[in-house]
């Protein structure tokens, strides 16, 4: 599903992939508009992500490929134009610059994370996505300051949003 905003001169280019077990339970349309809260929010309006709604298989061998971690977890995010200290930079053609990168999420994990806090899974998914997008565009929660920043605008970014119907 490829969905540009009619309501912003320059749309973001969002393409979100649903794994189709889960097509019926996931608010696509309200995923798309977190993406674009999120990218405005940071003032990064023409961003292009992919956002994928996966299983705990695929998010379980990512984390252990990626991050060498063997277990499932809840939303990787993966940067097109990261710069890690000593690796060699990749050189992105002229038409992609805008391509942020993809975030991943496990609906099972979202389902079960919903489920314990006492939220509904589209609140847990719009939660996993914002969180996701903030990653894409270099925030972190790697020490306190870093993590009540990325928290405060996780916060600010969902409130924002109309309440899921």
């Amino acid at each position: 599903m490829n969905l540009n905003s009619p309501n912003q001169q320059q749309p973001a280019n969002i393409d979100l992939q649903i794994d189709p077990a889960y097509q019926a339970s996931v608010p696509a349309e309200r995923l798309i508009r977190v993406v674009e809260a999120t990218l405005h929010h940071a003032g990064a309006s023409q961003g292009e992500v992919t956002l994928v709604i996966a299983h705990d298989e695929l998010l379980h061998q990512l984390n252990l490929d990626y991050r060498g971690i063997d277990s499932p977890t809840d939303v990787l995010s993966f940067a097109a134009q990261e710069e890690a200290e000593g690796a060699n930079v990749f050189i992105s053609a002229p038409e992609a610059l805008n391509y942020l990168g993809d975030v991943i999420i496990s609906f099972p994990t979202a389902e079960r994370q919903a489920a314990a806090v006492g939220h509904s899974v589209a609140d847990e998914l719009s939660l996993l996505t914002v969180h996701g997008v903030l990653h894409l565009l270099g925030y972190d929660h790697a020490n306190a300051d870093e993590e009540a920043d990325m928290w405060a605008r996780q916060s600010q970014i969902l409130a924002s949003l109309p309440p899921v119907p």
